[in-house]
């Protein structure tokens, strides 16, 4: 076992969570050489990290993105990015969460990290009382039909960088001049309008901590299973 994991007799082996930073407000380019750098150098042994920010107005469009899908150019950067998916916006008031973690240390596919990502947004929601659910055909967390939470993810041998953006309070309007995520017309929500007057560090606090133990239990129940 590495340093990242420890066995104990007679238990399911422990993993050592990974290590949470919040960073505040960071420009997008940096935070990004920052994820890819951080993938490239690390080794078995590096412990996995989950980054907590907010990014000034940013649009980021993935690897698929199509250029139809910015309908009305502004002011605000479009940097063309290495995740899956079309475009998204970034600003101030969202929470972006990018998940650094070693997939086959988690016993991880790229679905189930998705269906992880999905279930702690909707477990924080649900702890104020509003419903949403992921969709299995457009990735993302939704209240209704109006998306609150979108997900986008790099593997690079065996590793991920990126990860989510669940709109808090924040000005809404650079998402009416995209396509949002591709998908023509759909609406766009954040906590603030569905009543959850909870501040950014507080919500922060609740997703890393939902993530963290998705990801402890998603482990737990493979041991258990290879066990068997």
């Amino acid at each position: 076992m590495t340093t990242s994991g420890e066995w104990i007799a007679g238990h399911i082996p422990t993993l050592t969570p990974p290590v949470i930073h919040t960073l505040g407000l960071v420009e997008y380019q940096s935070t990004w050489d920052a994820m890819k750098k951080f993938t490239a150098e690390r080794t078995p042994d590096t412990r996995d990290e989950i980054w907590l920010v907010q990014h000034p107005p940013t649009y980021t469009q993935g690897l698929a993105g199509l250029p139809e899908h910015l309908l009305n150019p502004t002011e605000i950067p479009v940097i063309k990015i290495d995740r899956g998916g079309q475009i998204t916006y970034h600003g101030p008031g969202q929470i972006v969460a990018y998940l650094l973690l070693d997939l086959r240390r988690w016993k991880l596919n790229v679905r189930e990290l998705v269906n992880l990502m999905e279930q702690a947004v909707v477990d924080v929601l649900g702890e104020y009382g509003v419903a949403a659910q992921g969709r299995v055909d457009a990735p993302g967390v939704y209240v209704d039909d109006a998306k609150i939470a979108s997900l986008g993810l790099k593997i690079r041998h065996g590793c991920c960088y990126h990860g989510l953006a669940l709109n808090v309070d924040m000005n809404l309007t650079p998402f009416s001049h995209i396509n949002p995520c591709g998908y023509q017309g759909l609406r766009v929500t954040q906590c603030v309008e569905l009543g959850i007057t909870a501040g950014i560090s507080e919500l922060q606090a609740q997703l890393a901590q939902n993530l963290i133990h998705g990801l402890q239990q998603h482990y737990d129940r493979k041991q258990t299973h290879e066990q068997q």
